[in-house]
């Protein structure tokens, strides 16, 4: 392997051990429920989900699962459910 290329991938371990790095500004998931497939968002600080009990809601399960595998990364900004764990 290459010298430079061994470098690089020494960094990225060390980018990966440093998630104040990154930071979230939009992106969006596909969410297999136990019924369907739903698209999650986040854009400009907001969630959105394709699920009708969001559209209701305001907030699903899907978003809250999500927030809870992203947690380290996401801005401090970004309110979690209120809803009791």
């Amino acid at each position: 392997m290459q010298s430079s290329l061994i470098g690089k991938i020494e960094k990225a371990k060390r980018y990966a051990q440093e998630k104040d790095r990154v930071s979230f500004a939009d992106f969006q998931v596909n969410f297999r429920g136990e019924h369907n497939t739903y698209t999650l968002t986040y854009k400009q600080g907001e969630w959105h989900c394709s699920c009708d009990f969001f559209s209701s809601w305001g907030v699903c399960s899907h978003i809250m699962a999500t927030q809870r595998i992203l947690v380290e990364m996401l801005p401090q900004e970004v309110p979690s459910s209120n809803l009791p764990e």
